[in-house]
């Protein structure tokens, strides 16, 4: 059953942020989920608070400048050949830091990698430097936040007949690196708009799922992410995102990510995010252009 594990590791970090609100609270106080709705954005593939595939300027939760927000989520993204679930934590503390923990799962589902399995682990922080996405509506100032992500990569396997049993065997130079990003988000709640630009400085190949660096490339390079989302109502908001990606390896024409989302929030403890994503060409084993179903489920306060 394909779901099981994914709903066990949801089951955990439900216990895990519990236990995590326990600790926390002895040093702050009670959640006050001040934060106007679904102004944390969801949880992105990689961990941070933002849309599903980039991390926006927003500190995930709705703990005020007083209070922590702990999150946690389960992310499927289903295509022809490839299926990519994600799980993971964040914390929010006063609206300022973000820390975040998420582990990724790609498998395949069509010969010859119909046994291909990566999984890396995905450490992130978010410092939030400059305006407020709610205050700052009488100027253009966006919110600003700056960020790093620590990545590692784990053992490949399903490829041990081909005698490839890590990353680096497939072109990559290592098998972990660190992502940074600058991020600026402006909603604009006259219009109901909000709008996110992000510049990440990368050298992942396939967000570090197939290592970073390559022999192609190997070094870090500049590239930016944009979403646009529009408010439909109080719980429900459409948008639309575009991540740029590297091409460092021989064996993987990397092109970028986009997708089309809703998002629902029926309370601050729950919400629901539906897309349609195109991940692009991923190895030149299965040369063809992934699209799928993207579904994420988030839980917290």
């Amino acid at each position: 059953m394909p779901y099981l594990k994914p709903l066990l590791i949801a089951a955990l970090l439900t216990s895990c942020i519990a236990c995590a609100s326990d600790v926390i609270a002895q040093a702050l106080p009670t959640p006050d989920k001040g934060k106007l709705l679904a102004t944390g954005g969801v949880i992105q593939l990689e961990g941070a608070g933002g849309g599903g595939l980039t991390p926006w300027a927003t500190i995930s939760g709705y703990g005020s400048e007083d209070s922590y927000g702990v999150n946690a989520h389960i992310t499927q993204v289903s295509t022809q050949d490839y299926r990519l679930q994600a799980a993971g934590v964040a914390i929010g503390i006063a609206d300022k830091l973000e820390m975040s923990l998420a582990t990724q799962k790609f498998t395949g589902s069509l010969a010859p990698l119909d046994k291909l399995e990566l999984q890396q682990d995905v450490v992130g922080i978010k410092l939030k430097v400059a305006g407020d996405l709610v205050t700052d509506q009488d100027t253009w100032q966006p919110q600003v936040a700056i960020g790093a992500m620590y990545k590692r990569n784990h053992a490949v396997k399903g490829l041990e007949a081909l005698g490839i049993t890590n990353v680096k065997q497939l072109g990559a130079v290592d098998d972990s690196g660190i992502d940074y990003y600058l991020s600026a988000t402006k909603l604009i709640l006259d219009h109901s708009l909000l709008l996110n630009g992000t510049l990440r400085l990368s050298k992942a190949n396939q967000m570090g799922l197939l290592g970073f660096g390559g022999d192609k490339r190997n070094h870090y390079q500049l590239l930016p992410e944009v979403s646009v989302a529009y408010l439909l109502n109080r719980k429900l908001v459409a948008g639309v995102e575009y991540r740029s990606k590297p091409q460092n390896l021989a064996v993987d024409n990397e092109k970028a990510y986009y997708d089309a989302f809703v998002a629902w929030f029926p309370s601050r403890s729950v919400s629901l995010t539906l897309a349609y994503a195109n991940l692009g060409d991923i190895t030149i084993f299965n040369p063809k252009n992934q699209r799928g179903w993207y579904l994420s489920l988030q839980i917290g306060n």
